[in-house]
């Protein structure tokens, strides 16, 4: 017995809701700074305040992908995680933005940077359930296709989230201006509309996707000869067993994904700072200027280059995979990222900053699929989600080492100039880049296997 081969547009709607989780995830990463700045931070305490999101990623996702492997309802196996995580995640993108409305209790900047906690544990808890549904439903060769279609929907997601802001105020004329102390009103849109779709594609992944039971999954893997635990009562502390049994290429992955979201992380906390200053030339504590404003609307076109480009390119990385290899790939797209971010500090000027994007957008794009196809193929079918949860681990690590000392490293190291918070990620990228001739691929070695 072996799982069913599933259609282009079965896979396409089993991700569907990724579209939603990541335009929520771009409006965070694109405009939170930005907020956060509007209601009071200053640019050194940007990465203290994104400490919360790794953070929450590291305590919530282990324990949602212990729970969906052992839990099953009559909405599914994984689909009540990441239906609940975009309700809490809708509740988070209407209320940052307005956090000043509840200045009567606490300050909005710390209602808001609670906003961005409540935000960033929602989508973790929808995120890794999306990962993990994909390797349940998919057979071994049609992993690569799944997550790349992923990362198609994903880079799609975030480009609506990255541009919405400059379509609202420049195609609609929407007010990208406001008083001192609060958020204009394109923001404000930006982030309901974000609530809407968010809720509305994730229901359609639901209504549109059959899971397989545990059941099956054993027997699918029974008849590949793979031994697997049996099904048994969950215990929360099987995460540390789990964890300490991790396979070979997982650990080996660990370090990939170290640099890689290390890079990414001070990418998408330093980014409008950077261009503020070192394009517009403004001053590091300027953000009331309206022209900061519009560093911070260029910063969303921008993201919404590389998402796109990742979007478009993700397309091709089952092809280009196929040809040269999964690991070659995620190489070369990550080398291709750091050295484009390297770049951005010698750019000209801001517009020449898009050709630096399409280089991240490459980056981007292997990021989202490549790790996650060689992962798939080391880990045992009813361990996914647990696996899944735990490799986040090397995600969000490396984010919160980066917003402990990103801050400090650009006040005391770089003198406020954020710019070098970018080079850095560019060369943190380029040594991931190097560690994936490391990594052990195991459907690789048994395609060869199979070939010989």
């Amino acid at each position: 017995m072996e799982k069913r081969k599933l259609g282009f547009w079965e896979i396409w709607n089993m991700s569907f809701g990724f579209l939603g989780i990541q335009m929520g995830f771009a409006l965070q990463n694109g405009f939170a700074s930005n907020i956060l700045q509007t209601f009071g931070a200053e640019v050194h305490e940007l990465s203290w305040f994104w400490i919360v999101a790794p953070l929450m990623g590291l305590i919530v996702q282990p324990i949602v992908g212990h729970y969906s492997d052992n839990t099953w309802t009559k909405l599914g196996r994984r689909k009540p995680f990441f239906l609940t995580g975009a309700v809490l995640a809708s509740i988070g993108l209407i209320l940052m933005p307005q956090a000043n409305i509840f200045t009567a209790f606490l300050p909005a900047l710390w209602v808001g940077a609670g906003m961005l906690m409540i935000m960033d544990a929602s989508f973790n808890i929808a995120m890794e359930p999306f990962r993990a549904l994909v390797a349940d439903n998919l057979r071994t060769e049609q992993r690569t296709l799944g997550f790349s279609i992923q990362s198609v929907v994903i880079g799609f997601g975030a480009v609506i989230g990255s541009v919405l802001p400059y379509v609202l105020a420049n195609w609609f004329g929407v007010s990208n201006q406001a008083e001192d102390g609060s958020i204009p009103l394109h923001l404000i849109l930006s982030f309901i509309i974000g609530a809407v779709v968010l809720i509305t594609t994730i229901l359609i992944t639901v209504f549109t996707t059959k899971e397989y039971t545990p059941e099956e999954l054993a027997g699918f893997n029974k008849s590949d000869n793979t031994p697997q635990p049996e099904i048994r009562e969950a215990k929360l502390s099987d995460i540390f067993t789990d964890f300490k049994k991790m396979p070979f290429t997982m650990r080996q992955l660990s370090w990939v994904q170290f640099f890689s979201w290390f890079g990414l992380f001070g990418m998408w906390v330093f980014t409008t700072p950077a261009i503020a200053h070192h394009f517009y030339g403004l001053a590091v504590d300027d953000v009331k200027n309206q022209t900061y404003q519009n560093a911070g609307d260029w910063v969303g076109i921008l993201f919404g280059i590389y998402n796109l480009v990742g979007g478009i390119f993700a397309f091709a990385l089952p092809a280009i995979a196929k040809k040269i290899g999964r690991k070659r790939t995620h190489t070369i797209s990550l080398f291709i990222g750091g050295i484009s971010l390297i770049g951005m500090y010698f750019m000209p000027n801001e517009d020449w900053l898009t050709v630096c994007m399409i280089g991240v957008g490459i980056a981007w794009a292997s990021i989202l699929a490549m790790p996650y196809a060689i992962l798939a193929g080391s880990i045992p079918p009813l361990k996914m989600g647990v696996y899944m949860g735990i490799f986040n681990f090397f995600i969000v690590i490396p984010q919160i080492i980066n917003a402990l000392i990103g801050g400090p490293m650009v006040k005391y190291l770089y003198n406020n100039d954020a710019i070098f918070a970018i080079v850095t990620s560019g060369v943190s990228l380029i040594i991931a880049a190097m560690l994936v001739f490391r990594v052990k691929d195991v459907d690789d070695l048994k395609s060869n296997s199979e070939i010989l």
